[in-house]
C-alpha cells in the first residue's frame, strides 16, 4: 500500500459545496496509490486562523497516522503565506507533507522544498511590507485631510461607558475595590470616575473592601 493520506476539502461559505473536490481528490489519491486514511470538509472562510477540520488533520500529522495532505490547490489549506510557511514547517518536523493536485508536493526538508520555503517566506515578506505600505499611506492621507488619529486627550471609551453603572454601585455602598473587580477596571479608574462626577467624593467611601 502506498503512502497514508488525508484528503483535506474546504469551501469558504454554506451555499457551497465540498463535493466536487472530494470527488475529485479520490480519484487523484487513486491514481497516485496512497491510502486514503480519512476525509475532511470544511467551511470556512480562508482567512479565518482557527479551522476545526484543519486542526484535526494537523494532529493525525504529529501523531505520525498520514505521511500526506491531499489538497485540490495550496488556497483550500493555507490562510496566507506566511500562514501556509508555518505549517509547512511544522508538517517538516514531522515529515508529513502536502500534495496539491497539481502533482506538487510541498516537502521543506528536500531541496525542492527549501526552494519554495525560501520564495514563500519573499512573498509573506513582501505582502507584510505592502501591508505596512498601505497603512502608513492611509495615515498619512488622513492627517493630510486633518483627521486626528487614535484617542484623543479626554476621551475615555470603557470608563465613560461604565460611569453610570460605577456611580449607582458606589450608591449602593459598594466598595471601589468591589466595583473594579466587578467591572473590570482598576481600583484607581473607579475613583477617577467617581471624582469626575462627583468632586466631594473622596470622603464619601473608604476606597479598601
Amino acid at each position: 500500500m502506498g503512502q497514508r493520506a488525508a484528503i483535506y476539502a474546504r469551501v469558504s461559505t454554506a451555499d457551497q459545496s465540498c463535493e466536487r473536490q472530494l470527488r475529485d481528490l479520490a480519484g487523484f489519491a487513486e491514481r497516485g496509490g496512497y491510502e486514503v486514511v480519512e476525509v475532511f470538509r470544511e467551511t470556512a472562510s480562508g482567512m479565518k486562523a482557527n479551522r476545526a477540520a484543519r486542526n484535526q488533520v494537523m494532529k493525525l500529522a504529529q501523531a505520525r497516522q498520514i505521511d500526506a495532505i491531499l489538497v485540490t490547490e495550496l488556497s483550500r489549506w493555507g490562510r496566507s503565506t506566511q500562514d501556509l510557511l508555518d505549517t509547512l514547517n511544522r508538517l517538516s518536523g514531522w515529515r508529513v507533507s502536502v500534495v496539491a493536485m497539481s502533482g506538487m508536493t510541498f516537502e521543506v526538508d528536500t531541496p525542492h522544498g527549501r526552494m519554495m520555503a525560501t520564495l514563500l517566506a519573499g512573498i509573506a515578506q513582501f505582502e507584510r511590507d505592502m501591508l505596512s505600505e498601505r497603512v502608513r499611506s492611509g495615515l498619512a492621507a488622513a492627517r493630510a485631510r486633518g483627521r486626528k488619529l487614535g484617542r484623543q486627550p479626554g476621551e475615555r471609551p470603557k470608563s465613560d461607558r461604565l460611569g453610570p453603572k460605577v456611580l449607582a454601585l458606589v450608591k449602593e455602598g459598594r466598595s471601589y475595590r468591589w466595583i473594579a473587580r466587578d467591572l473590570g477596571l482598576s481600583k484607581n479608574t473607579v475613583a477617577a470616575i467617581v471624582s469626575r462626577n462627583r468632586p466631594n467624593a473622596k470622603n464619601d467611601l473608604e476606597m479598601t473592601v
